[in-house]
């Protein structure tokens, strides 16, 4: 039967230590290529938190799924932010452009149930809410209604989902 680790590990910089080292110590795999595996599969969330599950089969083959980091996190990433604001409704601590918040929506693509592009702006930059954060300069809930609206319209014509 196989087995499995769940761990919350820095983007790109996971170490044999704990909580990784201990957890699959006991499972006989060759430590040092699971957290290698892990940092190439992370790196691209690098500074940040990343979910992952490492999973030991019986012949000892190791596979490992990379979840993506809270919609919060990457939004304060984009915004060039350390942490969220402590009064969102009245004090705002970073912006982002909707290139950005489409990257954001991109990353998440798999863990939202948006179907096109613009929903899944409106979903993940509905975040920057509780975040503080704005995006082209306007309050998160105008920008939505600028998006419905079509007033982005040209740029996201140019972006991929």
């Amino acid at each position: 039967m196989a087995s499995s680790v769940d761990a919350l590990v820095p983007g790109g910089k996971a170490t044999p230590g704990p909580p990784l080292g201990p957890a699959l110590g006991p499972l006989g795999v060759n430590i040092k290529e699971v957290i290698d595996l892990i940092n190439e599969k992370t790196k691209d969330f690098n500074g940040m938190q990343v979910p992952v599950k490492v999973i030991v089969a019986d012949n000892k083959s190791v596979t490992v799924e990379v979840g993506t980091p809270p919609t919060a996190s990457l939004l304060m990433k984009e915004a060039g932010i350390q942490k969220g604001s402590g009064k969102p409704n009245a004090e705002k601590v970073g912006n982002i452009t909707v290139q950005q918040a489409a990257k954001v929506a991109r990353m998440k693509k798999d863990d939202i149930l948006s179907y096109d592009l613009k929903a899944a702006i409106k979903e993940v930059t509905g975040t920057g809410v509780s975040v503080g954060v704005t995006v082209e300069g306007m309050d998160v809930r105008d920008f939505q209604k600028a998006i419905d609206a079509g007033q982005f319209d040209d740029v996201l014509a140019n972006e991929e989902w």
